[in-house]
């Protein structure tokens, strides 16, 4: 298989797998989370006339001699007659009859212990089903929960909420020259994915089950694959591993998945950082996401095969596409595309393959297509989640 152009690497793999399955969760559990099915009004909203002033429910027009009794939580049940008034609380449930709240900054109590104040028939009551009636959708499946969803979905008398699960994903870095801590050495280099991408796995919808260094053997790699060490006794969803995807004397990958048949959906992409990258589908509904050892480069595979697998599994809808203006002229490749860090439409230095000083000030990567792009030319924006 040869290498796909960068689009067709990304559509292939937001298309590799099916959609996970779906489970009812509590509301606490739900955030982030994909709705599986429409959420529809279980009851009108508001469910009863309510007041949307602290004031007093009034009846015909004043003045109003003011009843003793208070609706501060829904408490007035007889009606009113023409000429009464009863204080009342926002949100309070509305006694029968009332034909408009009075705002209590609007009313005067007379010696007499009389209110008067002007107020017009229907001013600041909130009617039963203005939000919505019993049975409308309020929210699409495919629907992100977000906090605002929670509200609505509690305002709504849901206690859990129908989601499709959260993709498993377990992270293989591979390289026996990696250092979990410390200063690099002569020959070693500080792991900078370990720290980066669980986060962003994470912000991607994902549960990561494990992060786990593997030397740099066929063996190794091929029992990190076999047998991965998750907090699941389920496979994941997903192993993503970093390095190994090149050609070298210490890449295996490609010699591994060969061996257990796996079949590669994506064997590079014609982009730069991080051509050498990988999708393959280790069985039906499982898969290997190989992303290149430089950090870069290995973002640049997040952003074109491991995000979009991802979204699929988890069934997001790819983002509509951003577009940004850029500040100054970008040098492309001559047949790939390149992504590259910019803030604010500015292209940011320190944008080599090895590198992350550029990525770590970036609101999001530019997508400069092959020739490149002159100054004040739009191209397309790819945003990075925590922005």
């Amino acid at each position: 298989m040869g290498s796909l152009s960068w689009g067709e690497a990304r559509s292939r793999a937001g298309t590799a797998g099916s959609r996970l399955p779906a489970a009812a969760v509590p509301l606490d559990r739900a955030e982030g989370l994909v709705l599986a099915a429409a959420i529809r009004a279980r009851c009108d909203l508001p469910s009863f006339d309510a007041s949307a002033m602290d004031g007093w429910a009034v009846s015909g027009s004043g003045p109003w001699r003011i009843r003793d009794e208070a609706g501060l939580a829904g408490s007035i049940t007889a009606p009113l007659r023409p000429g009464e008034a009863a204080a009342i609380a926002t949100g309070a449930c509305l006694p029968a009859a009332a034909t408009a709240v009075l705002r209590a900054e609007d009313g005067v109590i007379t010696e007499q212990g009389m209110l008067t104040g002007s107020v017009e028939p229907g001013r600041d009551i909130r009617p039963r089903g203005q939000e919505c009636r019993t049975g409308d959708e309020l929210l699409a499946a495919g629907t992100v929960v977000t906090p605002a969803v929670l509200g609505l979905a509690a305002a709504a008398g849901y206690d859990e909420l129908p989601v499709i699960r959260r993709a498993r994903v377990e992270l293989c870095l591979l390289g026996d020259e990696l250092l979990a801590s410390g200063l690099p050495l002569a020959g070693r280099v500080r792991d900078s994915l370990g720290p980066l991408l669980p986060g962003w796995l994470r912000r991607l919808g994902a549960e990561l089950s494990s992060v786990r260094y593997v030397s740099d053997t066929m063996e190794a790699l091929q029992q990190a694959i076999a047998s991965p060490a998750g907090l699941h006794a389920a496979q994941p969803d997903v192993i993503v591993t970093t390095g190994g995807t090149a050609r070298g004397p210490v890449d295996h990958l490609h010699t591994v998945l060969a061996a257990s048949g796996a079949p590669l959906l994506v064997d590079g992409a014609r982009v730069r950082p991080g051509h050498p990258m990988l999708l393959a589908e280790l069985e039906p509904a499982r898969f290997l996401v190989g992303l290149p050892g430089n950090p870069l480069a290995a973002v640049s595979g997040m952003l074109t095969l491991l995000a979009p697998l991802l979204q699929g599994l988890q069934g997001r809808e790819r983002a509509a596409g951003l577009a940004i203006r850029l500040d100054e002229a970008v040098t492309g490749h001559p047949t790939d595309t390149r992504l590259i860090p910019v803030r604010h439409g500015v292209p940011l230095h320190f944008s080599g393959p090895a590198m992350l000083r550029g990525f770590a000030l970036a609101d999001g990567m530019a997508v400069i297509p092959p020739g490149g792009a002159g100054a004040g030319a739009l191209v397309e924006l790819l945003p990075l989640p925590w922005i």
